[in-house]
């Protein structure tokens, strides 16, 4: 095995299959909420912008309005200087660390009036513009050429700014024509008039309320609403399941969607042409079971009429070999085939019908413990698949002990016989193949079996949704029994 670092390559794959079922979930459900989910939460990250963006321009909106009405007075003062000096003291006097006015010759060429600006600026010069006029009476020619918030830490970071400051503030530059006296450039600085921001507390706000809350109700919605859409994918699968155990079972209902309505539809026609399959099949076996009961008939007499005695034996046990085998093919299509209602059982009852049977023979067979409810199952299959059994732990033991367990959510049905067990575990499994029988277990009674009793047995557990597994039962080192173990889901 290929090391990447003295770790096994395998490693990384099991690590990197982990993280793309994390990312990309297996299921259908995962997948749809995982997609509704992501969209819905795109779509409200692109509205955040919008939000971001209208939340800057209403905090920048007080600093531009106080520098609005600072720029008013400003003119009102300058506009009525009787000469020069007055004027520059008037400037003078004005000007401090976070409001700066220096004259400037002619027309500054910094900005003109259709140069190209973004939405912020255009909204901001629109506002300064108006608050002038509405202080002053008349218009003035007022050029923005920047405005933007800055942190506490002095520091231009726009719409970041809000996240982490106690109080952003509005830096502006602006031209300012005051009539009659030339041209101003001017830099200031605006706070937030009282207004300020706790740190962290905009961030906490808006992320819990706007995108935690409302992605946890988005989540919420998407698993309610994709569970009910997926419910008739459910239910089919639910069928599936079903069909296995009862091809009888009642056809899936066509409602529903186009689509739903479609794989119903299709999946009923199934379940049909495999009942028709399986009806055809079984009617040529009894047909093919009819039809070699004459020959064999004939055959048999035939042997009768042999001179030697010898060949009349040998050709006995040959015709009775092909009537075992017809007998226990037909056994085999009737054990398993599923052709009655699905209804709640006394398995109580129908174990210790079971063993009364088996004790009226002269055998030995016993039952301890009960069951808490009755058991959903098809009753003749059900009770063929025990006498099967018992029938086993008698042949091959000489006797059948049957322990019942029942914790609520499933039936354990335990099987036991004093025979010499099966050692090899593969054996365990092949005894469930077709006409597959172990001899050495006991050569007295195996020549009379078929094979087929652990087949059916499991082939009815199955049906039932069930398993059927084989464990020696060893005590002091030593297989002193074999135990046949019988488990039966409650679906209730």
């Amino acid at each position: 095995m290929t090391t990447v670092s003295g770790v096994p390559s395998g490693v990384f794959g099991r690590m990197a299959a982990r993280l793309r079922r994390l990312v990309w979930p297996d299921t259908l459900f995962g997948r749809l909420v995982l997609v509704l989910a992501a969209g819905l939460f795109a779509g409200q990250l692109l509205t955040s912008t919008i939000w971001f963006d209208t939340h800057d321009n209403r905090t920048l909106e007080i600093p531009a309005r106080l520098f609005a009405s600072r720029l008013a007075d400003t003119v009102r003062l300058l506009q009525h200087a009787p000469d020069m000096t007055t004027r520059e003291t008037i400037r003078e006097a004005l000007s401090d660390s976070r409001y700066t006015l220096r004259w400037v010759q002619g027309v500054p060429p910094a900005l003109s009036p259709d140069a190209p600006r973004s939405l912020t600026l255009r909204a901001t010069s629109g506002l300064i513009a108006g608050v002038i006029q509405k202080r002053l009476g008349e218009p003035i020619d007022v050029r923005l050429v920047d405005a933007q918030l800055r942190d506490d830490a002095g520091h231009h970071r726009g719409i970041l700014s809000l996240f982490d400051s106690r109080m952003p503030t509005g830096d502006f530059h602006v031209f300012l024509n005051v009539p009659g006296q030339g041209w101003l450039d001017i830099h200031s600085n605006e706070g937030q008039a009282g207004m300020h921001s706790e740190r962290g507390e905009l961030v906490f706000d808006y992320l819990l309320r706007i995108y935690l809350l409302r992605f946890a109700a988005v989540c919420a919605l998407a698993f309610v609403a994709v569970r009910f859409a997926l419910a008739p994918l459910r239910q089919l699968t639910r069928a599936a399941e079903a069909l296995g155990r009862n091809i009888h079972r009642a056809p899936l209902p066509e409602s529903g969607p186009q689509e739903v309505r479609s794989a119903a539809q299709s999946f009923n026609a199934m379940q049909q042409q495999l009942i028709d399959n399986f009806t055809e099949r079984s009617r040529f076996l009894a047909a093919v079971s009819h039809d070699l009961r004459s020959p064999l008939t004939r055959l048999r007499l035939r042997a009768e009429m042999l001179p030697d005695a010898s060949w009349r034996e040998r050709l006995r046990g040959d015709l009775d070999d092909m009537e075992a085998m017809v007998r226990a093919t037909l056994d085999v299509v009737q054990g398993v085939e599923i052709t009655e209602a699905r209804q709640k059982i006394d398995l109580d009852s129908m174990l210790e019908g079971l063993v009364e049977d088996a004790r009226e023979a002269g055998q030995r067979a016993s039952v301890t413990g009960r069951t808490r409810a009755p058991v959903k199952g098809f009753a003749r299959n059900l009770k063929r698949c025990l006498q099967n059994l018992v029938d086993n732990a008698i042949r091959y033991g000489g006797e059948a002990r049957i322990g019942v367990r029942d914790d609520g959510q499933q039936v354990r049905v335990i099987v036991s016989d004093n025979g010499p067990g099966i050692a090899d575990a593969a054996l365990r499994e092949r005894v469930f193949e077709p006409y597959f029988r172990i001899a050495a277990r006991n050569d007295s009674e195996a020549a009379s079996g078929t094979g087929l009793g652990l087949t059916i047995a499991r082939s009815i557990a199955a049906a039932h949704g069930g398993t059927l597994t084989l464990a020696n039962r060893v005590e002091a080192g030593r297989i002193v029994g074999l135990d046949v173990e019988l488990i039966l889901p409650r679906d209730d």
